[in-house]
């Protein structure tokens, strides 16, 4: 409650005290537990929403102006309802809102004019999805504000991918925005991304926590290798339907992997999305077994992949996971997100933690010259009004 009066005292004193009635809303962001470059793929993920995330607050205008600010940037941005809504360099941040406010716009729903703050928590580029945490919010925070309480999480999660592929120029798959709109606390999601059909899968830590190693080591999606691995894979995955009639990447084995692509490259980039997608299957298993050890196992064996066979961990994140695995207490150890930087996360036991963190850091600071941040962060809600 203390950051709310905070976070409302700040809106206060860029927007005014006034009497108008202030709606206040929380995004999450999301951490994959294991299933990456799956999603594109058309396979399984398996992410969880962190009780880190973005607050956004809103007050109406009586005009046709939606005012945007964050305690994160300096930047302000305006968006006039009764202009066309484009892409602008100079807005920066700004322009994943007004992704949504033009999206919104365009299915029909009608905007009215307001003054929001965003205020976050998530580290900004370090793969803890603070742009689908933003996206959600913002069409969560529009569409509750304007009256709608049936919102359709999976639309919302669907129109807030659109946003990223076609305005921002961003070619992500759903799991990040799924993930923020859908989230339940103390569960992770089992999701086919192919269907969208999903399953909460209890995640609940006894003796181990959940820590999230930032490497601070920036990375920008748009500016990463992203694109040209979904390229890579639907190389792959042309080859294979030459062979046999597949849908998508994952519905490959690994048997057909290895005897169809003669290329190194798309042989170990296909290779790593269908054994990836096994190891979520396998996790699932695994968890709902009570096997915390074999599932992070399997956490390590994701990262190896992603190391070897699809190449975008990095220095950074490999030296993080290294020194995790290294340290006492640690049960497995994986880069999360779109990798070239960010996190990585590790399974601890409870009473290793405070040893753990200093070994860790103390390890990446001498492999790399960078200083390592955690987060001991829970599994929470997905995208709601506070």
């Amino acid at each position: 409650m203390n950051k709310i009066n905070g976070l409302k005292e700040i809106f206060s004193q860029n927007y005014g005290h006034d009497s108008r009635p202030l709606h206040c809303f929380f995004a999450p962001g999301r951490v994959n537990l294991i299933g990456e470059y799956t999603d594109f793929n058309g396979g399984y993920v398996f992410p969880a929403a962190l009780s880190l995330g973005i607050y956004g607050m809103l007050k109406f205008r009586q005009d046709k102006l939606i005012q945007l600010k964050s305690t994160n940037n300096p930047l302000p941005v305006r968006v006039d309802l009764e202009k066309s809504i484009s892409y602008q360099q100079e807005d920066g941040w700004g322009n994943y809102p007004k992704g949504v406010i033009k999206y919104l716009l365009e299915r029909g729903y009608s905007l009215k004019g307001c003054d929001i703050m965003f205020s976050g928590d998530l580290p900004d580029g370090a793969g803890l999805s603070s742009s689908a945490a933003i996206l959600v919010l913002t069409a969560y925070m529009l569409c509750y504000a304007n009256g709608d309480r049936q919102i359709d999480r999976t639309v919302l999660a669907k129109l807030c991918q659109e946003v990223e592929n076609r305005f921002i120029k961003v070619n992500c798959g759903i799991m990040d925005q799924f993930s923020v709109a859908v989230g339940r606390k103390d569960h992770a999601i089992l999701l086919d991304c192919e269907t969208l059909h999903y399953k909460y899968i209890p995640f609940i830590l006894e003796k181990q926590r959940l820590i999230i190693m930032n490497s601070n080591k920036k990375r920008e999606l748009t500016d990463s290798k992203y694109n040209e691995r979904r390229s890579e894979c639907d190389q792959a995955l042309a080859i294979i339907q030459g062979h046999r009639p597949i849908a998508n990447l994952c519905q490959a084995s690994l048997t057909e992997v290895e005897e169809y692509l003669q290329d190194d490259i798309l042989r170990r980039r296909a290779r790593h999305a269908v054994s990836e997608n096994n190891r979520v299957l396998r996790a699932v298993n695994l968890l709902e077994q009570g096997d915390i050890p074999g599932f992070a196992s399997l956490m390590t064996q994701s990262h190896l992949s992603l190391k070897n066979d699809f190449e975008v961990s990095g220095p950074e994140l490999d030296c993080l996971v290294d020194n995790a695995l290294r340290a006492a207490g640690c049960l497995g150890a994986r880069m999360t997100g779109a990798g070239f930087g960010g996190c990585a996360i590790a399974l601890v036991e409870n009473d290793k933690l405070e040893d753990f963190q200093v070994n860790v850091a103390k390890g990446y600071k001498k492999g790399t010259g960078l200083t390592a941040e955690f987060y001991l962060a829970g599994i929470y809600d997905g995208v709601k009004v506070l």
